[in-house]
């Protein structure tokens, strides 16, 4: 009942902001970033962190976060939870033109492994955009974790092991919770590359079946219900 009522009040917000077009629509957009988006805590902490000299990880930056950001060098914004009706993103657009920066809208799931697809094409993506940059989700625990992660083996040719620091509970991420298939993916690969000596685009495009490592992965309920319920990740 809770979770309906959330979600008719967020559309008529939502409704109601619009485009931002006047400045009472502008005040709902910052209500709703601040608390239908759990902005306020990430006011707290944002979850920022160097993944090399050339990459950070966040969660959601606001439109002031940007400002800071884009004073660290930062050229390219990738958008981890991709384009959609929402007043962080619309702010975060508006942000990134006036600040100069290029927002690039590439999303990744938190509970599925990426496809052999989706790995290429962010493989593409990121040997294309202009550095430094920053990758983000809503938290910068998860999908920022496997981002940073394959941005650390695909573009940098770090090993394994470093990839699979960016999914650690320092960042907020759960490993015994539905979001820790992200983690089970990279430890298949690792017993791969212990047996077999392969790289890790070899085996995304010739070994890795992300349906049959998600039918296997199993999950812990408490850890599930603290992630999706409480913290409300997406």
């Amino acid at each position: 009942m809770m979770k309906r009522w959330t979600r008719a009040a967020g559309d008529r917000l939502k409704r109601r902001r619009g485009t931002m077009a006047t400045p009472w629509q502008r005040a709902l957009a910052r209500f709703e970033l601040l608390f239908m988006d759990h902005a306020v805590f990430r006011h707290i902490k944002l979850n920022l962190h160097p993944v090399s000299p050339r990459m950070w990880r966040s969660a959601q930056p606001s439109p002031g976060h940007l400002a800071r950001i884009a004073a660290l060098g930062v050229k390219t914004v990738i958008n981890l939870r991709g384009a959609r009706d929402c007043a962080a993103y619309l702010l975060e657009q508006e942000a990134c033109r006036r600040l100069g920066m290029t927002l690039v809208d590439f999303p990744l799931t938190s509970r599925e492994p990426p496809s052999p697809e989706r790995v290429a094409a962010f493989d593409r993506m990121l040997r294309e955009i202009e550095y430094p940059a920053l990758m983000h989700c809503k938290s910068g625990a998860d999908r920022a974790g496997i981002g940073a992660a394959l941005y650390l083996m695909l573009q940098e040719g770090r090993p394994l092991a470093e990839a699979q620091a960016q999914l650690h509970w320092k960042f907020g991420h759960l490993r015994h919770s539905r979001t820790g298939v992200l983690d089970f993916m990279l430890e298949r690969y690792g017993q791969v590359l212990r047996r077999e000596g392969v790289g890790f685009r070899d085996w995304v495009r010739r070994g890795y079946d992300p349906l049959a490592l998600r039918a296997e992965f199993q999950a812990g309920r408490f850890s599930s219900a603290l992630v999706d319920r409480i913290l409300r990740r997406e």
